[in-house]
């Protein structure tokens, strides 16, 4: 039945007012020096997971963290989960480097994120 495989929760953003201020907490929590460092997205990566801090008026809405599901093929999955009743937040976009991601809100209003690797 599913056209796009689900590889786990891997990266998960959480939005941010002061990428500066958060910064030392994140790096305190997680114990670790961010890998990325810029203006848009600070991220970290810890036992295999990503863990971004975004400006919350990055253009997204968000003000509470978005789990990203990593998938295979993430139209098929946009398809998927909106045949079973969920709705397009962001449509699929590129982030950079041909990364993919796009959100979609569950029947409960849950928003819920999708993120497709390069292949």
């Amino acid at each position: 039945m599913t056209n796009s495989e689900v590889l786990g929760v891997q990266t998960i953003l959480h939005p941010v007012a002061d990428l500066e201020k958060a910064k030392p907490v994140y790096t305190a929590l997680l114990g670790t020096q961010p890998q990325a460092d810029s203006p848009y997205y600070v991220g970290y990566t810890v036992a295999g997971q990503q863990i971004g801090l975004v400006p919350e008026r990055g253009g997204h809405g968000d003000t509470t963290p978005v789990a990203y599901w990593h998938v295979t093929d993430i139209a098929a999955k946009i398809a998927e989960v909106t045949a079973a009743g969920a709705t397009v937040k962001t449509a699929a976009h590129d982030v950079g480097e041909g990364r993919l991601v796009a959100t979609v809100v569950d029947v409960d209003g849950n928003v819920l994120g999708l993120l497709q690797d390069p292949q």
